[in-house]
């Protein structure tokens, strides 16, 4: 029977029309797959391929549920169901092959059988159809592309394709059969270590970013920069930088941070003075910011972590100052575009007041803070998060309980069966909204990690990421600067089509050998680099999806506020050569010597910021500007005297400009 009821539902990709009974399947499965994640985090973990696969199918099931076949303006039709009733026994497939017969498959020990390869061969197209409606066609198009290069060769199945591949590229080629079992039997693969991080921290602390933002936690954040920053010069400008900090620590993701915040941040920022175009970047480059965040960095603090064999606590506290670093140099953009336009702050009745904001969201830095405490006990980040999200519960109901039976009775809401069964229905609301939204948010990121896997078990088959590291290596001559520029535009071109995690996963398994065993940078700060260029896609034209977002909020247009978020994310760039030249920050050292690096650091950038906007205190010469260019090279370059004569360059030239606006503002002054 032919349900015609339907209802509108946003997700990522659009708004999309799905019948009633569909919106319910979505809830159910979502829902399904979040209680799943809660129980194998804190209440029984699971094994490995047990783990992955079910998240997997369960993650597939409902990306075939959101994403109809031919988008989001078509309907489905009678074609396009009948597709998604096949890959949805796909997915099932998938997963419930393994869960049922992974004994006999690990008793056969490498020697498959004729339906192992068979599930193997569903499972791969099932994978790459899933991500090709969640996450794009480029992404799709890159495993493709990678199954191909690993037949292309003397023994594989494209025999003749292997001759078109430079001498440097060939290997022996391998059959659909070998490759399939690879991806989907072995552990190197599609249930590789990028989807096994996706299965566990990631999902679960996605999680707790969808229950705080649920239960109003992104409002607390807005609300808490504004009053903290808001009288200042370019308040909502600063307060955009701080919320989006806040935000993007939680959310995971920099177009949902622009369209979070920015909803409140852009508009504020025109009407203060800030251009559309200016206001647009500035919560662009912000909301990128939050994804080198710490606790989250958009999951990448975990896939660090499991790459580098580092505590993700370490990641975290290694991660804070280049962080803080980076939103410092756009907070002092912001600042310096008030200084030069001659904008004054919010007046103190436009503003939250602090004490009211605390007394209304006080309750939402409790899961943060038992975060933090559980992480410092060195607990697994998997059950730190199943408990953060339990904390964020019990502390909502309370809050709510407290609310219910003694403050409204006081305002003339008494306490009665009915309300109480209200209230209960309401929570209950709450509560699936907020697995639900957990699970949605998810499905992208696991299926992004899932093709990755597919990437990553060609590149280990194929040796490929030996092979690009010698490429790496002879197209830089072996110079560390040349061949981080190679890393920042392979970034660049990966991102455009590819999601920063997949970008990240992609990139550091091609480049990382060259960069730690041919250049000497130490493993950690090797993948810190490649993690933090991954980003600039988000702010880089010709595609700057967090631009273009922050221009449809800003009404400007999306090219011109790209390249203003691109110039505000100017510490992407710089504060990686910075890791790279000074190790110290990252890796430690002594004390003395990790401030003063600290120290200039910051100079550093703040001096650029004022260099490329051309003020600081007034207007700044062209002479000074290139001074301070200049003296950036030199700090930045490992040598004492080079860094101390680059140090009273910066300081000569800020001192300079400092006595000059005094000497304008003097003889603006009537005797």
């Amino acid at each position: 029977m032919k349900n015609t009821e339907q209802s509108t539902v946003i997700m990522p990709g659009g708004n999309i029309q799905h019948p009633r009974a569909v919106l319910w399947c979505i809830t159910l499965v979502a829902v399904g797959l979040s209680l799943f994640q809660l129980y194998s985090a804190g209440i029984q973990p699971l094994g490995l391929f047990y783990q992955r696969s079910i998240h997997l199918s369960l993650v597939m099931m409902l990306a075939f549920l959101m994403f109809p076949a031919f988008g989001p303006t078509r309907s489905r039709g009678v074609v396009g169901w009948a597709i998604d009733a096949v890959f949805f026994t796909g997915a099932l497939i998938t997963g419930g092959y393994l869960v049922l017969f992974l004994d006999d498959i690990i008793n056969r020990a490498g020697f498959w059988s004729q339906t192992d390869i068979v599930v193997a061969c569903i499972a791969t197209v099932t994978v790459l159809e899933a991500s090709r409606r969640a996450v794009g066609m480029s992404m799709t198009m890159i495993g493709l592309i990678a199954i191909a290069y690993a037949m292309a060769g003397p023994r594989g199945d494209f025999a003749g394709l292997g001759e078109w591949l430079p001498g440097i590229l060939g290997h022996r080629g391998y059959s659909l059969d070998r490759i399939a079992g690879q991806l989907y039997l072995g552990q190197e693969g599609i249930f590789g270590l990028p989807l096994g991080v996706a299965a566990t921290y990631i999902f679960i602390f996605v999680l707790f970013g969808a229950f705080l933002e649920s239960t109003g936690a992104g409002k607390f954040f807005i609300d808490l920069a504004y009053a903290a920053t808001g009288r200042q010069r370019g308040g909502p400008a600063k307060a955009a930088v701080l919320a989006s900090a806040g935000m993007g620590s939680i959310s995971g993701s920099a177009i949902a941070n622009v369209v979070t915040t920015g909803a409140f941040t852009i508009p504020l920022m025109k009407r203060l003075g800030y251009k559309p175009k200016q206001a647009g970047g500035i919560e662009a480059a912000s909301s990128t910011g939050g994804q080198i965040m710490p606790p989250l960095m958009g999951a990448g603090a975990f896939l660090i972590a499991e790459y580098t064999n580092t505590p993700y606590l370490d990641i975290v506290k290694v991660s804070i100052f280049p962080a803080v670093m980076y939103f410092t140099t756009v907070y002092l953009f912001v600042h310096i575009i008030a200084l030069k336009q001659g904008m004054q702050g919010m007046t103190k009745s436009e503003l939250p007041q602090l004490r009211d904001v605390m007394r209304e969201g006080w309750h939402f830095l409790l899961p943060l803070a038992v975060l933090v405490w559980l992480l410092a006990m060195s607990m697994s980040p998997m059950r730190v998060g199943y408990y953060a999200v339990v904390t964020m519960v019990v502390v909502a109901v309370l809050r709510y309980a407290l609310w219910f039976f003694f403050v409204a009775p006081r305002q003339g809401e008494p306490v009665t069966v009915n309300r109480m069964i209200d209230a209960s229905a309401r929570g209950l609301r709450k509560l699936i909204e907020g697995l639900e939204l957990g699970a949605r948010n998810a499905v992208a990121v696991s299926m992004a990690c899932a093709v990755a896997g597919i990437i990553v078990g060609v590149v280990g088959l194929t040796g490929l990421g030996l092979k690009f590291s010698s490429m790496m290596l002879a197209f830089s001559g072996g110079n560390i600067v040349l061949a981080l520029i190679l890393v920042l535009l392979a970034s660049l071109v990966l991102g455009m089509g590819l999601p920063v995690t997949a970008s990240y996963i992609v990139l550091i398994v091609l480049v990382g050998p060259a960069l730690t065993q041919e250049f000497g940078i130490p493993l950690l700060v090797a993948h810190l680099v490649v993690f933090w260029y991954s980003q600039d896609s988000n702010v880089t034209p010709p595609v700057a999806l967090a631009g273009f977002a922050g221009a449809a909020i800003a009404g400007s247009k999306p090219m011109e506020t790209s390249f203003q978020a691109w110039k505000f994310a100017k510490g992407l760039y710089l504060i990686p050569l910075f890791m790279v030249f000074n190790p110290e920050i990252i890796m430690g050292g002594p004390v003395g010597l990790v401030l003063w690096k600290g120290a200039i650091a910051v100079l550093a950038l703040g001096a650029f910021a004022a260099a490329l906007e051309g003020y600081l205190f007034t207007t700044m010469r062209w002479p000074s500007r290139l001074a301070i260019g200049a003296a950036i090279i030199g700090v930045f370059y490992p040598d004492a005297m080079t860094e101390i004569a680059g140090v009273a360059v910066m300081v000569a030239a800020i001192v300079g400009n400092g006595v000059a606006a005094k000497r304008q503002a003097r003889t603006a002054t009537p005797a």
